[in-house]
């Protein structure tokens, strides 16, 4: 009687947990994921076996026991399958909890499947040995209960450690309908959760400016911290969307390592102090490790921006207006109008050599030497003229194809001229460009600036700001966006900014034509500042998908419309009267000083000879007398 007994609870047992393995397959599977089971069964191995093989047969993979001993352990990029399967009636199960608990496993995207006798009232649908475990809002725990021969299953979760336990019916199973999953359940969970319930949530924002706290969305100052009021609103939205509280936490700086720690805000998110960043900050290696990012709510950047200098502070205007070629064909045309110049004036001396008497004397006629020639044409090439000229209608027709031509070119050349003028230099195209430039730097006043400018290690960046921005001996040319603007509106100057602020300025003391020659030049090796979270906070899922819907929605695009401007476009560029200064001038007045120099050489040395001829004279007088 005994033996029959115990073969009918064995028989009993074996039931049940085929039952068992068939319920977890279907609820495995009605998830659509592929996934790969890891169990903490108290099962016999032949049973194991049964479950291993009822899982094969469905395609998921399976490990029995605790295998994970490791605390780093790493699944190689398949966490979103892993399935732990976890018996509640096993002795030790509290302390397996406790110990995944704290190598973190109950965090998404693991899954958790718990089931076994331990208790049936509604009051118990959270198992007593999971009740210390952090379940947080991006956990997916399912609990499976046995009512009658039915199977009742419920994710269980809390919003945050110390919080009451929150519970999700997600269906029921049994041998003759199988599954019946609940229609909420097509949602993902991060949907499922987003109302939590007024919990609050702190948010830190960065303020360089102690009054900005008081003018957060009045628009007053929107120069000054430009990038957190720009977010302020939208953060804040962000919050509504999730039906949370707020708590806000103020910082002087966006964070950077010092003396191996982490200040301002970064320091706030690492040590989990608040869960959201409410100023957007670049995107760089070091934060990457410590934080989150999940948007890029603003697309500003920050560059320098000037107005392109005057061609002639790159070139020398003189030489452009021609081509090289051109200047070739100039020079021989001329030299070949020499040529034949020449030799038509000896030939005309030849012919009227009946004459010579009567032509030496006459001073307006050309004497056929080289000089004489070369002042002519000279004279020709400059428009002024010559006051000697060929008498013969051979001569003529050649001075008249020489100043023809010369006049053609000069007209040509001085058009080019002028419009050159009028010109800007497209020569700075890179900050090699602009660091061997002629242009002043300046930098718009903020933490980050000058911390990126003071730590900058590329060759290139580390030159501007040591002999640009901070050369030695002087004060770095950090000053406020007014300021700068100002310096860049008289020229040759480059003041670095976040461009979507800075253009306002542009705005308000430019002129319509001054526009026209903005450039712009990347400095900061970074992207556009981002939202950052806390690392492994199990809002950032919500955070995601509320700045996504505020984006879509246009909420941020009409707040980064009001905040910032894009590049003003230039109209009436024409009109824009550009003087000519010395720089221009800076050739013409280097030929006018050689030419001078020159002239004072020759005529000191002309005075020279005349004196030692004189005095050789009054020698050769002396002797005569003498003798």
């Amino acid at each position: 009687m005994k033996i029959f007994l115990c073969f009918l609870f064995y028989c009993s047992l074996s039931y049940e947990q085929d039952i068992q393995a068939t319920m977890i397959v279907d609820v495995i599977k009605s998830t659509g994921r592929p996934s790969s089971v890891i169990a903490k069964l108290c099962w016999t191995p032949t049973k194991i076996i049964q479950i291993h093989s009822v899982l094969t047969k469905a395609y998921i993979q399976f490990t029995a026991g605790d295998v994970i001993n490791d605390d780093n352990a790493q699944f190689y990029d398949e966490e979103q399958n892993v399935v732990f399967l976890a018996d509640l009636t096993c002795p030790d199960i509290d302390i397996y909890f406790q110990k995944n608990g704290l190598r973190k496993f109950f965090r998404a995207p693991f899954r958790w499947i718990l089931f076994g006798e331990y208790g049936n009232n509604n009051e118990d649908i959270v198992p007593k040995d999971i009740s210390d475990v952090d379940v947080l809002l991006d956990s997916e725990v399912l609990v499976l209960r046995s009512i009658d021969d039915t199977y009742e299953m419920h994710f269980i979760y809390k919003i945050s450690p110390n919080n009451t336990w929150n519970t999700e019916y997600y269906g029921t199973w049994d041998t003759k309908n199988k599954f019946q999953k609940s229609l909420r359940f097509f949602e993902p969970t991060s949907l499922r959760r987003l109302d939590i319930d007024g919990y609050e949530i702190n948010i830190c924002y960065v303020l360089t400016n102690n009054k900005s706290v008081d003018h957060l969305s009045d628009g007053i100052d929107d120069h000054i911290d430009t990038i957190t009021k720009v977010n302020f609103p939208t953060t804040n939205h962000l919050l509504d969307f999730l039906n949370a509280k707020r708590k806000y936490v103020f910082a002087d700086t966006w964070g950077y390592r010092v003396n191996g720690t982490w200040n301002g805000m970064t320091g706030y998110l690492v040590r989990g102090e608040v869960e959201v960043g409410g100023s957007p900050m670049f995107f760089t290696f070091e934060r990457v490790s410590i934080v989150d990012y999940i948007s890029s709510p603003t697309p500003t950047r920050s560059k320098f921006v000037f107005q392109q200098p005057k061609l002639s502070y790159e070139n020398n205007l003189f030489l452009l207006p021609f081509e090289t070629t051109v200047w070739y064909s100039t020079v021989a045309l001329i030299f070949i109008i020499y040529l034949v110049l020449l030799v038509v004036t000896k030939w005309e001396w030849v012919k009227m050599s009946h004459m010579t008497e009567k032509r030496e004397t006459d001073s307006g006629v050309l004497r056929g030497n080289v000089v004489d020639v070369i002042v002519l044409i000279f004279g020709a090439a400059c428009q002024q003229g010559s006051p000697t000229e060929l008498k013969g209608s051979l001569g003529r027709m050649v001075m008249l194809v020489l100043f023809l031509t010369l006049m053609f070119l000069y007209t040509s050349y001085s058009a080019n001229i002028v419009a050159l003028l009028q010109s800007s230099s497209s020569h700075i195209k890179t900050l090699d460009d602009l660091l061997h430039s002629r242009i002043k730097f300046g930098v718009h006043d903020t933490v980050f600036n000058r911390y990126y400018f003071s730590t900058a290690t590329e060759p290139v960046r580390k030159a501007i700001y040591e002999k640009k921005v901070a050369p030695p001996g002087t004060t770095p040319r950090f000053m406020s966006m007014d300021e700068g603007v100002l310096q860049m509106r008289k020229g040759l100057f480059a003041f670095h900014m976040e461009t979507g602020v800075g253009y306002k300025f542009v705005g308000k003391y430019f002129n319509e034509g001054e526009k026209c020659g903005l450039r712009e030049i990347q400095y900061l090796q970074v992207i556009d500042p981002w939202l950052a979270v806390r690392k492994d906070t199990p809002f950032r899922e919500m955070f995601k998908i509320g700045t996504k819907r505020i984006q879509e929605h246009g909420l941020q695009y009409r707040e980064n419309l009001l905040m910032y401007k894009k590049r003003p476009k230039c109209s009436g560029g024409g009109s824009n009267f550009v003087s000519v200064s010395m720089v221009d001038c800076y050739p013409a007045l280097l030929i006018l000083s050689y030419g001078a120099i020159v002239a004072l050489f020759l005529l000191a040395l002309e005075i020279l000879i005349y004196k030692r001829d004189k005095t050789l004279y009054k020698l050769s007088c002396l002797k005569n007398e003498n003798e």
